[in-house]
């Protein structure tokens, strides 16, 4: 005979392994309704909700940062930002969500960044005013990087005409952001002191401030 008793409790079973599973655990679904100076209104799984700058929803939606343009959240688990009317369903987690580094402002203004240079490590100050990553000189030979078959060209200093070569660069990372085959300038001399981030790498980021810091995103 078929044991009903048994068959119940094996379903029962099984429905809790499911409950449990994370794969049947969907993220919420996202509407941006209104975005203010550190508050958003946001429609989450139907429900209306005021969310102001470090708050979390009780669908565990927390609200990061927000201006009148966008806000950013974290939504199980991951960081995204939305503008107003932005819907994110339960299946943006399926997109693989692209690197983003927070760079905060220094006491000077500027913008300062840990990276690496084909592998090796280095520091970088922001200059959005930059045609390409630059550096000097005494900073190329630091990276292994050979000028000596390099096109040549000139720029002006405050110290006068200097040379300067073009090189490529196989891959720059900030954080985990990495670009590859990235044009720069190499100045013959101590300038620039900084190792610039210019816009042969910015121009392939998006960027936007927030709170008092850049924030930088790999374009797709």
């Amino acid at each position: 005979m078929v044991d009903l008793k048994s068959i119940r409790s094996g379903l029962v079973g099984l429905m809790a392994l499911l409950l449990l599973s994370p794969e049947s655990h969907a993220a919420p679904e996202v509407i941006a309704n209104g975005l203010f100076k550190d508050k958003a209104m946001l429609t989450i799984n139907g429900k209306t909700r005021l969310l102001k700058a470090g708050q979390t929803s009780p669908e565990g939606v927390k609200l990061v940062s927000s201006n009148s343009k966008q806000a950013v959240l974290i939504i199980d688990g991951v960081r995204t930002s939305m503008k107003v009317s932005q819907r994110i369903s339960s299946s943006f987690k399926s997109a693989k969500a692209p690197p983003t580094v927070t760079l905060p402002r220094s006491s000077n203004g500027h913008y300062y960044a840990r990276g690496a240079i084909n592998g090796r490590s280095a520091q970088f100050m922001v200059d959005t005013g930059a045609t390409s990553v630059a550096m000097n000189l005494n900073h190329a030979r630091q990276f292994g990087i050979d000028v000596s078959k390099s096109p040549v060209s000139a720029a002006s200093t405050a110290g006068g005409i200097v040379k300067t070569y073009v090189v490529d660069l196989q891959r720059v990372s900030v954080g985990a952001i990495t670009i590859h085959n990235v044009a720069a300038t190499v100045v013959d001399g101590d300038f620039p002191v900084n190792i610039l981030l210019g816009n042969s790498f910015l121009s392939k980021v998006d960027m936007s401030e927030q709170s008092g810091a850049l924030v930088l995103k790999k374009k797709f």
